[in-house]
């Protein structure tokens, strides 16, 4: 490289930097207020943000669990087996039967439009066990409803101590699931059913024991673990962009009293904390449009 090069070169890099540090870094040649948290700053990243989440939910919001996501019976099974074994509890084994019950199972929830282990009509989770002909001397339920990934549906099924409960069950051997798309009170709904269980020969012995966990929503922490495991790259995007908008907002606030005097004594002194904490709550709003479902 010749010395025409290396200066072209070292006049761009510290062009380069000046213009980093005049949006990023408060100092005087911006008066303190770097440019990528003033008005037409802020306005650009907005409109980013927009952009992506646009580009990342528009395709996502006719998918279900089961079409785009890669859910499947032995990506389920090998989670499920997987915490299991981190707890030194044997694997579990698919049962063809058990998935059938759980598949009559979420044909009756979209058939008969209901969420919950039992019926409007008084129909138990157990009934669908001895309709597909599983004799059982214990067994349980796990629901989920409109998750976006196996990951997911395993966060929130951990993160509910009866949940866990069937998850880890030391008295189940076997397992089924099934995954279903439809209508649920005519919005688009994906269930998936588990169904836990430990066999018996006779026909004579059922239902020693049997486990379902009550139907609710997940907590808040439950639900930031969901959407981290569902967040398309186009989200992330978003998040870490608002993040960094934040981190340089509250960065600029332990500047405010070098501020111009005519700012220095208005609002604006605090301006630093309020547009962080503006980036951090559209952050949070960011997230949490990823995080849906219910178990």
């Amino acid at each position: 490289m010749n010395t025409k090069q290396k200066s072209k070169l070292n006049g761009f890099y510290k062009g380069f930097v000046r213009h980093l540090k005049l949006v990023a870094v408060p100092h005087k040649a911006n008066q303190y207020r770097p440019h990528l948290i003033r008005r037409y700053g802020l306005l650009a990243v907005l409109i980013l943000v927009g952009i992506l989440q646009v580009s990342a939910l528009l395709p996502s919001s006719t998918a279900v669990l089961g079409s785009k996501a890669p859910v499947s019976a032995s990506i389920l099974l090998a989670d499920t087996n997987r915490v299991r074994i981190q707890n030194s509890l044997a694997p579990l084994e698919i049962n063809e039967k058990l998935s059938r019950a759980a598949f009559l199972k979420a044909s009756d929830m979209f058939k008969k439009q209901y969420w919950a282990h039992t019926s409007p009509a008084g129909t138990a989770p157990w009934e669908w066990f001895g309709a597909a002909g599983y004799n059982y001397n214990y067994a349980g339920e796990n629901l989920a409803k409109n998750f976006r990934s196996a990951g997911a549906i395993m966060t929130a099924w951990m993160a509910s101590p009866e949940h866990r409960a069937n998850i880890l069950g030391a008295q189940y051997s076997q397992v089924g699931f099934a995954t279903m798309d439809g209508k649920l009170n005519d919005a688009p709904a994906t269930i998936v059913v588990a169904l836990y269980g430990s066999p018996v020969e006779s026909a004579a012995v059922t239902g020693v024991s049997v486990q379902a966990p009550p139907v609710h929503s997940s907590s808040l922490m439950t639900r930031f673990g969901v959407a981290l495991q569902t967040m398309s790259p186009a989200a992330l995007g978003s998040t870490v962009l608002l993040i960094l908008v934040a981190s340089v907002a509250m960065f600029t606030h332990f500047y405010r009293h070098k501020l111009p005097r005519s700012l220095r004594y208005s609002w604006y002194r605090h301006h630093g904390i309020a547009k962080a904490g503006g980036m951090l709550g559209l952050c949070i709003i960011v997230v949490f449009l990823y995080s849906g479902g219910q178990i």
